[in-house]
């Protein structure tokens, strides 16, 4: 795993695991980084060369006067691609808002993704979803300008960044056992360095937080968005995902037939991370199967 920055209207930090074959680019959630692909990046790597960025704000990529929106990060996140791989398509991964901005890029786009893989991406709630009841609240205060600045602040001065990074992981993942104690210890300390050496931290998660979820709200826009794209897509979705309730995905497997569907029973917020061989093993299949035209298009346009 190499770590990277390249210049695009200001630095931009991300890993590259190696491999050859289609680009596959590989996009982190609210909260997250490069880290969240750490167990699954370099086998991802047997079938594609693998990138995983770091969103504005977060990882290792700073604000520097730019913005931490979902919209802000689907531009950077399409100026990434063109600099990767100016000249061939990608296979574009997102988890959780990350599969958010790429559902936006694959949309705006169309001609940058030959292949898209969703792994419980943030998306509209479905009819019969309910939230619990703790995370809803939670999200609820981001939207509140000042307060949701001043929850995550406080927050971050009370638990300190090992709290924090723990208790992002059991918000994902009920029971921390279910992760590698090498890939909790990473997040650890990666979180002491994010508390000691960027102080642009929490305002860049307010703002993507607030973003994600103004977006989330229109349904129609949203859902058009996911009806248009015609590469071919990989859904997966683990069945106790308590931030992206397992109903939303269904409902949009209902919505796009045509799509590979996969659920993981007992499974949270991030299989790649909880069931690093399984998930890995489910992509190797798309990839074979219903996504081989992805590959293709890549060696076409070579």
């Amino acid at each position: 795993m190499l770590k990277r920055t390249i210049d695009l209207g200001g630095p931009v930090h991300y890993v590259d695991f190696g491999g050859s074959g289609p680009t596959m680019v590989l996009v982190h959630g609210l909260g997250g980084s490069h880290l969240n692909w750490m167990w699954v990046g370099e086998k991802l790597a047997r079938r594609a060369r693998v990138l995983a960025l770091d969103l504005t704000g977060f990882g290792l990529t700073p604000l520097e006067g730019r913005s931490a929106s979902v919209h802000a990060n689907q531009a950077l996140l399409d100026r990434f691609l063109q600099a990767v791989s100016p000249t061939e398509p990608v296979i574009l991964m997102g988890n959780s808002m990350g599969g958010a901005i790429s559902v936006m890029q694959t949309a705006r786009q169309p001609q940058r993704v030959s292949g898209l893989v969703l792994v419980n991406p943030a998306q509209p709630r479905a009819d019969d979803t309910r939230l619990e009841r703790a995370v809803l609240m939670q999200f609820a205060l981001y939207t509140i300008p000042g307060v949701g600045e001043f929850f995550v602040k406080r927050r971050a001065a009370r638990f300190g960044p090992e709290k924090l990074a723990r208790g992002m992981l059991q918000l994902c993942c009920r029971d921390l056992s279910r992760f590698p104690e090498e890939l909790v210890r990473a997040h650890v300390e990666f979180a002491r360095e994010r508390h000691e050496r960027m102080p642009w931290g929490n305002e860049a998660f307010i703002e993507a937080a607030r973003s994600l979820v103004l977006l989330l709200l229109r349904k129609k826009q949203f859902r058009a968005m996911e009806l248009g794209i015609r590469v071919p897509t990989l859904l997966v979705q683990g069945s106790e995902d308590r931030l992206v309730p397992v109903a939303n995905s269904r409902e949009l497997a209902r919505v796009r037939p045509d799509w590979t569907y996969v659920e993981y029973a007992g499974v949270g917020h991030t299989p790649m991370m909880e069931i690093p061989d399984e998930f890995v093993a489910t992509v190797e299949r798309w990839l074979d199967g219903a996504g081989r035209t992805a590959s293709e298009q890549v060696a076409r346009a070579s």
